[in-house]
């Protein structure tokens, strides 16, 4: 037998809200229901993303000490690079001045023994 329905526009518009409105209640119980366990999983969230940031900033906090220890280092081994620098220029400046007076004492003791040799001809002579 076959059925025999009015299947005019209102039936059909009536029959698509009401459709409409049966899936809103679910969506909006089926909304409901999950209240708490999507609080409880935003705490989660919330808290994984602390935890997160804290292990960033201690990383970032480890990176600055490590920065300043290398820097400090680097500091002090350019200082006794440079202590070193200079006591070899001082160093190199003292056998350099020696030098020098050496070579005066020299020249002074060449004079002196040639003044004497020209003195004793000279008392020779006479």
């Amino acid at each position: 037998m076959k059925k025999t329905r009015d299947n005019d526009l209102s039936n059909r518009r009536g029959a698509a809200a009401d459709a409409k409105a049966a899936l809103l209640q679910a969506y909006r119980a089926a909304k409901e229901a999950a209240e708490p366990t999507r609080l409880a999983r935003q705490e989660e969230r919330m808290a994984i993303a602390e935890a997160r940031e804290e292990r960033r900033a201690e990383r970032e906090r480890l990176k600055l000490e490590e920065l300043e220890h290398v820097q400090a280092e680097v500091a002090e081994r350019q200082a006794a690079t440079n202590a070193a620098a200079r006591a070899e220029v001082e160093a190199r400046e003292k056998a350099e001045k020696d030098r020098i007076s050496r070579l005066i004492e020299d020249e002074a003791a060449r004079k002196a023994a040639r003044d004497l040799r020209y003195a004793n001809r000279k008392a020779r002579q006479k």
